[in-house]
């Protein structure tokens, strides 16, 4: 990833010298500097044939990896150790994370070793209130290495959340959410047509997960990007806004107003961006949005 220079890095925690990129917060909206360490400092999986490989995968043991980081007040409460998976059935237009992708380009890593690196780290998460982020990527693209991630953070009594779009909600099972704290909830729209525009993919799995989330007791925060002349129209919001407000576990609402910090991955990855002529949304287009939500009676950031 390539840093991208000349503004804050608060909230971070992160080896040195390592790449940035920035991401909104919702806090306050004020860029962060988000650093991550590809897979340095982890081990990959050593030599196997391909038999084993694809068994060990099977199991839950090794998998694909994009990148890890340590980051505060960006992906959940406190300081999170977050790992990106690699894979991912969506292809959002606005993708700041294109590299992700596909799963073949990730570095295979033993779950075993992820969790050495979790408990590192507990005496940050402790005084901290943070804990452990599986995003990707697609986090659910890998449920059995997803699964023994979750229970052997759940066992060093560290607290956990994964970041999804709930697209692949069905992969997830009872025993997997069992070891969740937290689901931040990415809803791309509530639209059908334009969740399609958006994704390249249909709505209604995500609306089925966020319903099997409340209905369960699982805490959510829901996450919409709010992208100019895409996810704006005011009936799109209104969808969204009424679906959330049906679900009994949302803790709080999320509008990350769009940015075009990924737009230079695409370009290096040969991938076509559609909004690169896309703005920024102005100020009063996200208090709007945020209002809509607020209208509900939602916790909006």
């Amino acid at each position: 990833m390539t840093a991208i220079l000349g503004a804050p890095a608060t909230g971070v925690v992160a080896p040195d010298g390592i790449n940035g990129f920035y991401e909104p917060v919702p806090e306050d909206n004020v860029p962060r500097l988000r650093r991550s360490a590809g897979t340095a400092g982890i081990e990959v999986a050593g030599e196997m044939s391909h038999a084993e490989h694809l068994a060990a995968v099977r199991a839950g043991e090794i998998g694909s990896m994009h990148s890890w980081e340590l980051v505060t007040a960006v992906d959940g409460p406190g300081t999170r150790l977050t790992v990106f998976l690699a894979g991912c059935p969506l292809r959002c237009l606005y993708c700041h994370n294109p590299d992700t992708l596909k799963m073949k380009d990730g570095e295979p890593v033993a779950v075993d070793t992820l969790l050495t690196r979790v408990r590192r780290y507990l005496p940050v998460f402790r005084a901290t209130g943070g804990g452990l982020t599986v995003s990707g990527g697609e986090p659910l693209m890998q449920p059995a290495f997803l699964g023994r991630l979750l229970r052997g953070a759940r066992e060093m009594g560290v607290h956990t959340t994964i970041d999804t779009s709930g697209f692949l909600g069905t992969h997830a099972s009872e025993a997997l959410l069992d070891d969740l704290d937290l689901v931040l909830l990415d809803v791309k729209s509530g639209l059908p047509e334009t969740y399609r525009r958006t994704t390249g993919r249909d709505l209604q799995p995500t609306l089925d997960f966020s319903r099997r989330l409340s209905d369960r007791g699982t805490a959510m925060w829901i996450r919409f990007v709010l992208v100019p002349g895409l996810t704006d129209a005011y009936d799109n919001v209104e969808a969204v806004a009424d679906h959330v407000a049906t679900l009994a576990t949302v803790q709080r609402v999320e509008v990350l107003p769009f940015h075009q910090m990924g737009r230079d991955k695409w370009d290096r990855l040969g991938m076509t961006y559609e909004l690169g002529d896309t703005a920024a949304p102005e100020p009063e287009l996200v208090e709007r949005v945020r209002g809509q939500f607020r209208e509900r009676g939602l916790t909006v950031y």
